[in-house]
């Protein structure tokens, strides 16, 4: 018996993510499509993306975001932000984490999630893993994200590992990229959201949400041969932070 209306009320927790994370998008439909009618918005776009739906989302969940950071991101400046990666949360988030406008690089697969979906497509660098020509894509889209003085976030893992595992092995993409581009890598820890919305269905509650942006990585005097090296020193710091 306790059992069952436990589960109800993870059912009900589940849908009632669905309706905030829709709700915004209704009430503020004209203003999202035009902010990302054109790539000069964005700026606008992600404000609005930040405020008024990242934001409700979380405190209606009763999920409370705390941030610690260990350094501060420069207004104006560009960056590679990291995190793991176990929640649907982690998007909202990272979106508080940084008051710097960034772009999203993420799976295509994501388009296909109704209302989500249909922004997702206009805002973000999507990625088709299997496809050479799209991974190739990625940082020709990034450059010029970049040289419009934004920031871009990728969740290393590059897919939610089992719920036993703590922090997934890290691919290259992320750190290959900060080196091309020289930019500062900003690696984060999530500690809380996979407790608070897993990936299972019949799971979470609400809570404080807590996030930690750890010391940046200058990339300005590495080379390619160095992105394993980097992968290894940024996932180890996480691995770290979820362990102990």
């Amino acid at each position: 018996m306790l059992k069952g209306l436990k589960n109800i009320g993870h059912v009900l927790y589940r849908i009632w993510f669905y309706v905030l994370v829709a709700i915004p998008i209704f009430l503020f439909f004209p203003l999202l499509l035009l902010t990302t009618l054109s790539e000069r918005t964005y700026k606008e776009f992600f404000w609005l993306a930040r405020n008024f739906w990242a934001r409700p989302i979380l405190y209606g969940m009763g999920c409370f975001p705390k941030v610690r950071y260990e350094q501060q991101l420069e207004k104006g400046r560009s960056y590679m932000l990291v995190a793991n990666h176990t929640s649907m949360l982690d998007i909202m988030l990272m979106l508080i984490v940084s008051k710097n406008p960034f772009v999203f690089v993420g799976k295509k697969e994501l388009v296909k999630i109704p209302v989500f979906g249909f922004f997702y497509k206009r805002v973000c660098i999507m990625v088709d893993r299997e496809d050479v020509k799209s991974r190739t894509g990625v940082y020709r889209r990034a450059q010029r994200r970049l040289d419009q003085g934004l920031s871009i976030c990728i969740f290393p893992e590059a897919g939610v590992p089992d719920e036993e595992v703590v922090l997934g092995d890290f691919k290259d993409g992320a750190f290959k990229m900060a080196i091309a581009h020289k930019i500062p890598l900003v690696p984060i820890t999530f500690y809380d959201n996979k407790k608070r919305f897993s990936f299972t269905f019949l799971s979470g509650s609400p809570g404080r949400v807590r996030a930690k942006v750890h010391p940046f990585f200058e990339t300005g005097l590495l080379s390619e041969e160095d992105k394993g090296t980097l992968r290894e020193e940024v996932r180890g710091l996480i691995l770290t932070e979820l362990t102990t």
